[in-house]
C-alpha cells in the first residue's frame, strides 16, 4: 500500500442515497459525499462516489489505506425472499425444526394466522441418521452413504445452490458437521456451506438451524456482491484493505462477510449508532437517543455512557412489522434498535374506504424517488411535504446539484391527498409530516419504555439527510429539552464506519448451575473464542498489542424461559469468582427488572467474548472550517417562509452550516443548511454551536 496511503473511506449504501465520509489523519482532510444509490448494482454508486471524492481532495487510489463498507443488501434479500435457492441437511426425524418453531402464536386470537415464511421448502430438507446427545456425546455415527445420496440429490435433481448443515446438539460437538462438509467439498468443491455450529454455536435448535439456514440463503448473492465490488475497485487501482461493517457495531474483514454475510443483517443500521455513540463521547452526553432518518427508514437506537445497547438474537422479515414472533428468528449480535418505514421517500395516501391519509411504510426509494426529484414519481412523500412547507430549498438540495420541482408536488399533493381530504394544500403537506413525526415518536417511547427509560431525561442526537428536518418535532413530541446536531449529519452513518472499532463476537452453548460449573471447560471455551476472534480482527488490520477481550455469560434462574447478558470479572474464572458472578447476575437482572430472588439458583447457558480493538478518532470540527465565524449573523444566507404546526407560516433566518463557527448562538425559527441536509429550528429554541460545531438546540 505504501507509506503515504493515510486515507480511510466509509461508505453506507442506503434505500435512497449512498453516503460517503473521506478522512485522512495525516493530512488533516474530512470530505463527504451523497448521491443517489444505484439498486440494481449498489457498486455503480459506491465507485462513483469515491472517484468524486478522489477528484474534489485531489487524492488518488495509492493515498487510499482502506475502504470501510456497510450494506442492506443482507436485510433487505431476507425480506424480499430473494435468496439462493438452498438445502438443508439435518438429524433424522428433525427436518420440520424450522418450520414448528417454538409451536406459538404470535397473535392468539387471528384465526388466520400467517405463519413467517420458511428459507427451506420441506422436500429441500434431508435427513441423516447420525445423533450427539446434550453432552456433546456420539450416539449413532454419521451414515455417511446417505450424506453422499442426500447431497447429490439436493444438487443434481433440486439444484441449490448453497446447502445449511443443523444437526441435534452440534453446538456441544460439530465434528458431525464438520464430517459433512468435508464430504461435500470433495463431492462439489464450489458449493458454498453453513455449519450451525459455525454460524451459530448456541443452544436451541430451532434458532441455531434458522440461523444457518438464513446464512445460506444469502451467502452466494454475498459473495457475488463483495467480488463484484473487489474486481471493481481493483480496477480503480485501489490496493487497500476493504473492511465490513458487522450488525453488532464492529467492522470484519471481506472473507469473514463473505463466510458469515448474516452477520451483516444490520450492517448499514449499526455504523449510525456507532456514528451517535462517537458524537456522544465527543459531547460528554451519557443518556442519548440516536435518531437516524434517511430516505426509506428511520432507526432510533439508545446511547448510554458512549456505547449502544446489543442484543444477542433478531427477528428478520417479519409478516407484522412490531410484533414478536411473527419473523424468522436468528442468533447473531446487533445494535439493539427499532428501525420503522418512516423515511423521506416514504409516500402519503388517502385510504379507499376509511378516508384517512396514511404515510408509510412504502417508500419510493431512489427509483423513481420522491414527485419533486423530477426521477417519475408520482406519489407525494415526506421529502415533497418538507418541501412545500418550505424547509427544504429547491435550489439547494444536494449543494445545488440537485434542482427540485415545487410545481408538481404542490399539484400532486393538491389532487391526491388534499382533493380527497378536502382540506387545503397545506394542510394535507403538514399532515404528512404530523402523522411521520407522530409515528417516529410512538416508536421512540415503545422502545424506551420497553427499557425502563423515560424519554425525557434523555438528549436527541439527530442525523441523516432527513433527521436534522424532522429532529425539532420528534424532541418536542417526546419531551425532549435538547437536541444535538453534527457537521455532516447527512452523512453521519458513513462517519460511523469510520470511527467503529475493529470487533466481534463469539460465543459457545455450555449449560450448568453455577455451584455445578466445570471452570476448566468454560476456561478452555472463553480461550478458544479470544484465539479465534484474535486472528479475525488481525485480519481486520487491528494491531495485536491493542486487541481487548471482553467476557460474557447469558445466565437465567433455574427454571426460567430467558436468559439475560451477564459481564463476568475476567478470562480465567474459578470456584473463587463465583460471589462477584452471583453479584453481576443480580445487578443486570435489577437493571432489567427492577427487582431481584437471591435465593434462586443460576445457571449459565452461553459464554461469550467480544473482542474489540480501539477505533479511530475524527473532528469534523476541521471540515471547512475556514471563513466560519462566531457572529451568526455573518453566516446568514436569507430568509424563508417555513409553516410550523400551530404557528403559521413565519420567517426563518437562514444560515450557512459550514460559516458557523465555535460559539456562535443564535434562536428560532430558523433553518441551517449544508450539502446533505437542513436543520430545522422551531420559534424559541436557543442553539449554540460546541467546539466540535454541533447545534445544540435546547427546546423551549
Amino acid at each position: 500500500m505504501g507509506g503515504t496511503a493515510t486515507a480511510r473511506i466509509g461508505v453506507d449504501v442506503g434505500g435512497t442515497f449512498t453516503d460517503l465520509v473521506l478522512h485522512d489523519q495525516a493530512r488533516d482532510l474530512v470530505a463527504t459525499g451523497k448521491l443517489l444509490t444505484t439498486p440494481d448494482d449498489p457498486s455503480e454508486a459506491i465507485i462513483a462516489g469515491i472517484q468524486r471524492l478522489l477528484s474534489e481532495t485531489g487524492l488518488t487510489t495509492a493515498d487510499l489505506h482502506s475502504i470501510v463498507h456497510g450494506t442492506t443488501l443482507v436485510t433487505n434479500t431476507v425480506i424480499e425472499r430473494t435468496g439462493a435457492r438452498i438445502g438443508l441437511l439435518t438429524t433424522a426425524g428433525f427436518r420440520d425444526v424450522i418450520e414448528i418453531g417454538r409451536e406459538t402464536r404470535y397473535d392468539l386470537y387471528d384465526l388466520f394466522l400467517e405463519a413467517p415464511p420458511t428459507l427451506v421448502p420441506r422436500h429441500r430438507r434431508l435427513e441423516i441418521a447420525e445423533r450427539i446427545d446434550s453432552d456433546g456425546q456420539v450416539l449413532l455415527a454419521l451414515d455417511e452413504a446417505a450424506v453422499r445420496d442426500a447431497v447429490r440429490r439436493l444438487v443434481e435433481e433440486e439444484g441449490i445452490e448453497a446447502l445449511a448443515i443443523g444437526f441435534l446438539h452440534s453446538y456441544r460437538n460439530g465434528r458431525h458437521e464438520q464430517r459433512v462438509a468435508e464430504i461435500v467439498h470433495e463431492l462439489y468443491p464450489s458449493l458454498p456451506l453453513s455449519l450451525s455450529s459455525r454460524v451459530a454455536p448456541e443452544i436451541r435448535e430451532f434458532e441455531r438451524i434458522s440461523t444457518a439456514c438464513a446464512n445460506a440463503y444469502v451467502q452466494p448473492l454475498m459473495r457475488r456482491y463483495l467480488d463484484r465490488l473487489e474486481a471493481k475497485l481493483a480496477s480503480l487501482g485501489f490496493r487497500g484493505r476493504l473492511l465490513i461493517m458487522l450488525s453488532g457495531g464492529g467492522i470484519a474483514s471481506v472473507r469473514d462477510a463473505k463466510d458469515y454475510p448474516i452477520r451483516l443483517i444490520e450492517s448499514g443500521p449499526a455504523a449510525g449508532a456507532m456514528a451517535a455513540s462517537f458524537i456522544a463521547r465527543l459531547a460528554g452526553l451519557d443518556h442519548v437517543v440516536s435518531y437516524d432518518m434517511g430516505g426509506t427508514t428511520a432507526k432510533m437506537c439508545l446511547v448510554e455512557n458512549g456505547a449502544p445497547d446489543r442484543k444477542f438474537d433478531f427477528e428478520a422479515g417479519r409478516v407484522r412489522r412490531f410484533v414478536k414472533g411473527s419473523g424468522l428468528p436468528l442468533k447473531v449480535s446487533v445494535v439493539d434498535m427499532i428501525e420503522i418505514g418512516a423515511g423521506g421517500g416514504s409516500i402519503a395516501r388517502v385510504e379507499e374506504g376509511s378516508g384517512l391519509m396514511k404515510v408509510g411504510p412504502r417508500s419510493a426509494g431512489a427509483k423513481p424517488g420522491p414527485i419533486c426529484y423530477g426521477r417519475g414519481g408520482t406519489e407525494p412523500t415526506v421529502t415533497d411535504s418538507d418541501l412545500v412547507l418550505g424547509r427544504l430549498d429547491p435550489g439547494y438540495f444536494l449543494g445545488g446539484e440537485m434542482q427540485l420541482n415545487v410545481q408538481a408536488v404542490q399539484d400532486a399533493i393538491e389532487s391526491k391527498l388534499a382533493a380527497k381530504l378536502d382540506v387545503p394544500r397545506d394542510t394535507a403537506a403538514l399532515g404528512i409530516r404530523r402523522i411521520v413525526d407522530e409515528t417516529m415518536a410512538a416508536a421512540t417511547r415503545m422502545h424506551l419504555a420497553e427499557k425502563g427509560r423515560d424519554p425525557r431525561r434523555y438528549t436527541l442526537i439527530a442525523f441523516g439527510g432527513a433527521g436534522p428536518v424532522h429532529a425539532y418535532d420528534l424532541a418536542r413530541l417526546l419531551k425532549m429539552r435538547r437536541m444535538v446536531v453534527p457537521l455532516g449529519a447527512g452523512v453521519a452513518s458513513a462517519l460511523g464506519f469510520l470511527v467503529a472499532p475493529p470487533a466481534t463476537d463469539l460465543v459457545r452453548s455450555h449449560v450448568a448451575r453455577l455451584e455445578r460449573m466445570d471452570w476448566a471447560t468454560v476456561n478452555a471455551l472463553l480461550a478458544e473464542m479470544a484465539e479465534e476472534g484474535r486472528e479475525l480482527l488481525l485480519e481486520a488490520g487491528a494491531a495485536p498489542e491493542e486487541i481487548r477481550t471482553i467476557p460474557a455469560a447469558d445466565m437465567r434462574h433455574v427454571g426460567q424461559g430467558f436468559e439475560i447478558p451477564v459481564p463476568l470479572p475476567s478470562m480465567q474464572l474459578s470456584a473463587a469468582d463465583l460471589p462477584a458472578i452471583r453479584q453481576a447476575f443480580f445487578a443486570a437482572y435489577r437493571e432489567r427488572f427492577g427487582r431481584t430472588t437471591e435465593d434462586l439458583p443460576i445457571e449459565a447457558l452461553s459464554w461469550r467474548v467480544a473482542c474489540v480493538a480501539p477505533g479511530r478518532d475524527i473532528r469534523l470540527e476541521r471540515a471547512r472550517a475556514k471563513d466560519s465565524f462566531t457572529d451568526s449573523a455573518r453566516a446568514v444566507r436569507g430568509k424563508r417562509e417555513v409553516m410550523f404546526e400551530g404557528a403559521g407560516w413565519l420567517t426563518c433566518t437562514v444560515y450557512d452550516r459550514y460559516a458557523l463557527a465555535p460559539g456562535a448562538t443564535f434562536e428560532g425559527p430558523a433553518l441551517v443548511e449544508e450539502r446533505e441536509s437542513t436543520c430545522v429550528i422551531g420559534p424559541g429554541a436557543k442553539v449554540t454551536v460546541d467546539a466540535f460545531r454541533n447545534l445544540v438546540v435546547d427546546l423551549p
